[in-house]
């Protein structure tokens, strides 16, 4: 069902049963202890590119969120100057 790439490619499924219906759901995936290293956010920084740069794969920026706590991806790169880890 996904990507050997994705973050859920690993991630157990299961059935749900709705009313009139059973959809396939992904098991909640636990984050895996992730050290990083320390990035300073510049103005213009987007997860994308930062991933392109670190991983040479813009589609692995969810390893940028794994590796802090913020809960929304995206505000980690909202504030220049921030400290986070890639």
């Amino acid at each position: 069902m996904f990507l050997e790439t994705s973050r859920y490619y690993r991630v157990p499924q299961a059935d749900v049963a709705l009313p009139g219906r059973t959809v396939r759901a992904v098991c909640r995936r636990r984050l895996p202890k992730v050290e990083g290293i320390p990035y300073t956010v510049q103005d213009q920084d987007r997860l994308d590119i930062l991933a392109q740069r670190q991983y040479d794969n813009s589609t692995q920026f969810w390893r940028i969120a794994d590796a802090n706590t913020e809960l929304e991806a995206n505000d980690l790169v909202k504030e220049p100057l921030r400290e986070i880890r890639i």
